[in-house]
């Protein structure tokens, strides 16, 4: 299981959000490509870039940022956030980013998703399945629409899509541990690989999704636990790679 150290940027600073409120932002960093390079250097095979401006615009706003983040280090990693174009998709892939995540055009556009595996291939595309009150979340979780996670995923599924990121909303950011039912159900019911993400805050959690790993979870996100030192980014890639 491959962990994922989050990075998430706005006004082109490493800031951490809690349930997707501007209003609840804590800033870690003025550098996200010191962090993002720290990261590598504990260990991190990935990392999970999240564009808020994008999310929250409808537009990516940060890829200065990514740029400098990957001249930074040597490792791969994905990038969400505002990406509900094919143009959008081709900046980020230029980078240096190895995927993107739609969340937002996956739900309302499922076409468009179709379009973006005939162009790329299923390794470049991640669906983001970002839940709120059972329900998905869109336009930079603001809303919802009608679809649950596992009917979105499995729809993504059928079209040829192989991964996709589980967020539960309500867990994000609060470090209250992951939605553990959810995940399984998700990952089960789907039979796409599943990244972990929301409120994971202890290494017991990566042992828990670990064990997840035969129903098809595949990583995890951490956030706010690696930057409040709840969790040491080198214990639980330890943990995960057991």
């Amino acid at each position: 299981m491959v962990i994922y150290p989050a990075i998430d940027i706005k006004d082109g600073q490493c800031v951490r959000l809690v349930q997707g409120r501007v209003t609840d932002k804590t800033v870690y960093s003025n550098a996200p490509a010191d962090i993002a390079l720290s990261f590598q250097e504990q260990g991190a095979a990935w990392l999970h870039i999240v564009d808020l401006d994008g999310a929250f615009s409808g537009k990516p706003h940060n890829l200065g940022v990514i740029e400098d983040i990957a001249s930074a280090v040597d490792i791969p990693f994905q990038v969400g956030g505002g990406i509900r174009s094919r143009g959008d998709v081709e900046d980020v892939l230029k980078t240096g980013a190895q995927r993107v995540i739609i969340g937002t055009r996956a739900a309302t556009s499922p076409d468009f998703i179709k379009i973006l595996l005939d162009k790329f291939g299923p390794e470049k595309i991640v669906v983001g399945l970002d839940v709120k009150d059972g329900r998905i979340a869109v336009e930079g979780w603001v809303s919802t629409c009608s679809l649950s996670a596992l009917s979105l995923g499995m729809q993504m599924k059928s079209l040829g899509v192989k991964t996709a990121i589980f967020t539960d909303i309500s867990r994000d950011g609060l470090l209250a541990g992951p939605n553990l039912a959810s995940i399984e159900h998700v990952a089960a019911g789907t039979g796409l690989e599943i990244i972990a993400s929301g409120g994971i805050s202890s290494i017991e959690d990566i042992k828990v999704l670990k064990a997840m790993e035969p129903l098809g979870v595949s990583g995890a996100v951490i956030g706010k636990a690696l930057y409040d030192g709840k969790i040491k980014l080198s214990e639980a890639i330890v943990e995960a790679s057991r």
